[in-house]
């Protein structure tokens, strides 16, 4: 006997222009249904080095994330010229701030990237035969909904296992995923990617989601070592769907990051009061805006907070300051757009090898199916001179 399962998911994107769509997701599971045999996401020599500090979700055991943070807030303002990490917008505030964004009529990467998903994600699952769903910068998971839905679907069974930095969002990612996909595992790690990355156990055939075009954000050393790191990491059987918005008009671009009702602007500003918080500072936003701007030479928007009057920042706990002159710059955030035959050609000189290309109507957004495969050493070796940016 087996009983049909529907499950309706509601989810807040625009899907194909179409405000308040619903998914219905069905499949068949067995009476009574059971969890299955938990799988085991840790590799053996990383299980000791996390601890769980909230139900399902995990942390590095030897993390000290404020002191970590401080460094890198430390290094990047004292270098010329200024610039964040832009994992440091995600505080708690930041991480609601960001998922209104996605809501916003000019921000369209959000809904196309899920409209892709809800009509592609039964393709994908059926080309990456994985047990392993691993999310990068996850957030509250709802894209990742599609595919989790066809993964059941279509093997019965399965972990999840998403990696951010947001506490809260792993956990309405848990709360939703326990509740709609009881056979799946879940363990949300919350670390940065490279944390993450590193303790997922190589054996057990993985697909490596990384979505929202999030890769847009590393700078061109960052982009080296992000995909070195990864590639490293990934076993034979394992696989990357990685979700990137393109090159298109300046115009719909900088309306993307600049919407009418400030929302972004605030989003970028917020990251001086994440960091006031921490460090006991004192940026004054009082005294500070939002700029940002297509930048057609290197094919990225760049969002600065500029001072409006020269400030003294002060960080006492860690007898270190500078001077913030008026009309100065704070690179906050960059967001690169990528050509998508580029950026694949890119990728092989990592050990990744192109398996599908998904796309809008508009030709907007691009979603990248790769699966992992041996380089030799010499390979290795050429990547740098290999990588080429625009």
């Amino acid at each position: 006997m087996a009983l049909r399962l529907s499950l309706l998911i509601h989810n807040q994107f625009n899907i194909m222009g179409s405000a308040g769509h619903a998914r219905c997701f069905s499949f068949i599971v067995g009476l009574p249904m059971q969890r299955q045999k938990e799988l085991h996401i840790f590799s053996p020599s990383q299980r000791n080095l996390w601890r769980s500090n909230a139900p399902s979700i995990w942390t590095p055991a030897s993390d000290h994330p404020h002191e970590n943070q401080a460094q890198s807030i430390l290094r990047t303002l004292h270098d010329q010229p200024r610039w964040l990490e832009p994992y440091h917008l995600y505080d708690e505030r930041g991480s609601q701030l960001f998922e209104q964004i996605c809501q916003l009529p000019e921000y369209y990467l959000t809904r196309t990237e899920n409209s892709i998903l809800f009509e592609t994600a039964d393709r994908i699952i059926a080309a990456a035969p994985v047990e392993c769903i691993v999310e990068l910068g996850a957030g509250t998971s709802k894209k990742t909904l599609h595919l989790l839905s066809e993964q059941v679907r279509q093997r019965k069974r399965g972990a999840f296992a998403p990696i951010d930095v947001s506490l809260s969002g792993l956990a309405a990612s848990r709360d939703i995923v326990r509740e709609e996909f009881p056979l799946l595992n879940f363990h949300g790690l919350c670390s940065r990617y490279e944390e993450g990355i590193a303790g997922i156990e190589k054996k057990l055939p993985t697909l490596f989601v990384f979505l929202g075009s999030t890769v847009g954000n590393f700078n061109r050393s960052e982009f080296v070592r992000f995909f070195r790191h990864l590639s490293e990491s990934m076993g034979p059987k394992d696989y990357l769907l990685l979700g990137v918005d393109r090159v298109k008009d300046a115009e719909v671009l900088e309306k993307a990051y600049d919407d009418a009702r400030g929302v972004t602007a605030v989003f970028i500003l917020n990251v001086f009061r994440n960091i006031n918080r921490l460090m006991k500072s004192n940026f004054d936003l009082r005294k500070m805006r939002y700029h940002s701007w297509y930048n057609p030479q290197w094919q990225q928007i760049e969002m600065y907070a500029i001072s409006t009057a020269a400030q003294e920042i002060l960080f006492p706990s860690h007898a270190a300051s500078f001077v913030w002159e008026k009309d100065d710059r704070i690179l906050v955030e960059i967001s690169r757009k990528f050509e998508p035959l580029r950026l694949q050609k890119q990728l092989q000189f990592f050990g990744l090898k192109p398996v599908d290309h998904f796309t809008d109507p508009k030709d907007w957004f691009s979603i990248l199916l790769f699966r992992k495969f041996k380089i030799s050493s010499a390979e290795k070796g050429e990547t740098k001179r290999h990588v080429k940016y625009k």
